[in-house]
């Protein structure tokens, strides 16, 4: 997937220190700048009347400083005059924050930001800049982040002020700190939980094994693409079959995620093929790489994900194997080779969800509304706004379990609040959940720790210390709108090719419980074996259960959305208070150098 646009979350009525200072605010400045850019989603040339100054105001102290003084830092490292008095903030994380240009395509970028400015969530989100920078108004903004959306150079925060018609913009700090508190505040969470899962989820064990099931299988592999029509649904699925001459146990099917298609993880549909499963690879039309990129001429849609999308990739499956079934009873090369009434589906991403709902998770639409209605926009994250498109479904319960699959495989899923816990509950089957702990998309903690503890037993999570989201798709079928498009960096390659190794194994072992050979495969779904493939860069863990130590996250993941936002509340007022101290502190350092760093601001009566 590259699931880097987002449709804005849609009412049911809307149409559509360095070492003097602690690592906490170092690690808020770095998630303010980089959150508030994606927040953003832009890339701003300068305009012919752009900003040039910057003035941070708190209470009643307030700075300026020149933006190309920033610009310089950022580009070479080097602390300017006026800037040194800041050399405690201004850490190599910040100038790496500041120097990011992450891009948005060109091609959609518009609809983009136009979906978002319309909608509810998007009317909020520019009340709440309009705080944090006194003197903007709506059109401003509105401009701006237009602006922005068009753009090819890549997208920077510095770039962003410079996009202001003024010569000077005003950043009231502390309506910041407020506001950035609640960017994507489960991603953060995650990256917290890192290291506590890298020591929580080690467990002690040796390992040894007969064979290595990351090698490529005896079997020759024959490949071919089908192209299914759903009249009734009005939907062409083109799907890629792998096989081999003696296939055995469940058939295998692959669901990608949102704007991908359907060799994002032929490596792994081809390997599995060479130990004799028959797998099928199938293109969801409503939510790939094509629906995403170019819609049909003439054909109109206002979002990038229909709410519909939630019931009709499940309905593909099912009719993908209505068609195999007849097919395996066909005169041919297939003929016997499709165990349609034994399905495992495996899903990255959005197709995550799709093979959770196939093996018995019923959506909770009114959980989900409630989530959506209750959080500030900027306070989710990316998943948060794909699941958040579902909430136009009707409320009734939904159920789009197919009783044909047996097994689900969720890598990187999209879970978050679609289900709650009693949907999950209602999973029938054995299930295999992957998670990347630097995944800012699909955040680990909402998405798939807090779902893993509440699906029943028997299961398995596979947990990449250091994972991102497209870790484990395909490297040779990334295109340039995965690898340049990605609003934020994402690990691939060799970096990763632990992970696909252990993804290799595990996932053939698993899927191998369906058949004679289980007592074979079962040394390869133990935690010795995926700590066996850790790197330093991406240690590996195999696990069952959650340690108990990790109860206390999972209740905080786990409140209403009322309690949450109450929770969020009182570390903001916590931020800001710190940040009145922090910024004491300057004051009195640059005062002590003879600067004018900080200084009191002439409040006139009715100024803000």
């Amino acid at each position: 997937m590259p699931q880097f646009f987002w449709p804005q979350p849609r009412v049911a009525s809307s149409p559509a220190v360095h070492s003097a200072l602690p690592q906490r605010y170092q690690r808020w400045m770095q998630g303010l700048l980089c959150s508030a850019a994606v927040a953003l989603s832009c890339s701003i040339a300068s305009p012919s009347h752009a900003a040039e100054r910057l003035t941070l105001r708190l209470g009643p102290f307030q700075q300026t400083i020149a933006i190309a003084d920033l610009e310089e830092f950022a580009k070479t490292g080097k602390l300017s005059p006026a800037l040194k008095p800041y050399a405690l903030v201004l850490t190599p994380d910040i100038r790496k924050a500041l120097a990011d240009r992450l891009e948005l395509d060109p091609n959609i970028g518009d609809q983009v930001v136009n979906e978002l400015l319309r909608s509810p969530a998007g009317q909020r989100m520019l009340a709440a800049l309009g705080v944090a920078i006194p003197g903007s108004n709506v059109e401003q903004l509105q401009a701006a982040i237009t602006l922005a959306a068009r753009q090819v150079d890549g997208l920077s925060v510095l770039a962003i002020l410079r996009a202001f018609p003024q010569e000077t913009v005003t950043v009231d700090v502390t309506s910041i700190a407020a506001l950035a508190s609640q960017l994507n505040f489960s991603y953060w969470e995650s990256q917290a939980l890192s290291p506590i899962l890298e020591r929580e989820l080690k467990v002690d064990s040796a390992f040894t094994a007969a064979f290595d099931p990351t090698v490529p299988g005896p079997q020759v592999v024959e490949q071919k693409t089908l192209v299914l029509r759903d009249r009734q649904r009005q939907r062409t699925l083109p799907v890629d079959l792998y096989w081999s001459d003696r296939p055995s146990g469940p058939l295998v099917v692959l669901s990608h995620g949102f704007g991908a298609n359907r060799t994002f993880l032929a490596y792994l549909a081809r390997h599995l093929a060479s130990y004799g499963l028959t797998v099928a690879a199938i293109e969801h039309p409503g939510s790939n790489m094509a629906w995403l990129a170019s819609p049909s001429p003439g054909q109109a849609r206002d979002t990038l994900l229909s709410a519909a999308e939630f019931v009709e990739r499940p309905r593909d499956v099912s009719f993908l194997l209505d068609q195999l079934a007849q097919l395996n009873q066909k005169p041919g090369a297939l003929r016997g080779k499709l165990n349609t009434n034994q399905a495992s589906v495996m899903g990255h991403s959005l197709g995550g969800y799709t093979a959770l709902a196939l093996a018995g998770a019923e959506l909770n639409v009114v959980g989900l509304r409630q989530f959506c209605q209750e959080h500030i926009p900027l306070g989710l994250s990316p998943a948060d706004w794909l699941q958040c498109t579902a909430i136009d479904l009707p409320e009734r319960r939904v159920s789009l379990r197919d009783p044909r699959v047996v097994q689900a495989i969720a890598l990187n899923p999209v879970i978050g609040r679609l289900f709650g816990p009693e949907g999950l509950k209602r999973v029938a089957t054995p299930t295999l959940i992957l998670t990347g702990t630097e995944d800012s998309l699909t955040p680990t903690l909402t998405h798939q720790l807090q779902p893993f503890a509440q699906l029943p037993n028997p299961k398995y999570l596979v947990t990449a210390i250091g994972g991102t989201h497209l870790s484990v798709g395909d490297p040779a079928n990334f295109s340039d709108l995965i690898t340049q498009s990605a609003l934020v960096r994402e690990r691939q390659g060799k970096e990763t090719a632990n992970l696909r190794q252990l993804l290799q194994g595990v996932s053939l072992a698993f899927i191998k419980q369906l058949t004679p050979e289980a007592k074979q495969y079962q040394p390869f779904l133990t935690s010795g074996y995926a700590q066996s493939l850790s790197t330093a860069q991406i240690p590996l863990r195999l696990n069952t259960k959650l340690p108990a130590s990790l109860a206390p996250w999972m209740k905080v993941a786990a409140l209403p959305p009322h309690q949450l936002n109450t929770q969020v509340n009182q570390q903001v007022s916590a931020l800001a208070y710190y940040f009145v101290a922090c910024n004491s502190v300057l004051y009195t350092v640059s005062a002590s150098f003879g600067s004018s760093a900080w200084q009191l601001g002439s409040r006139r009566p009715g100024s803000g």
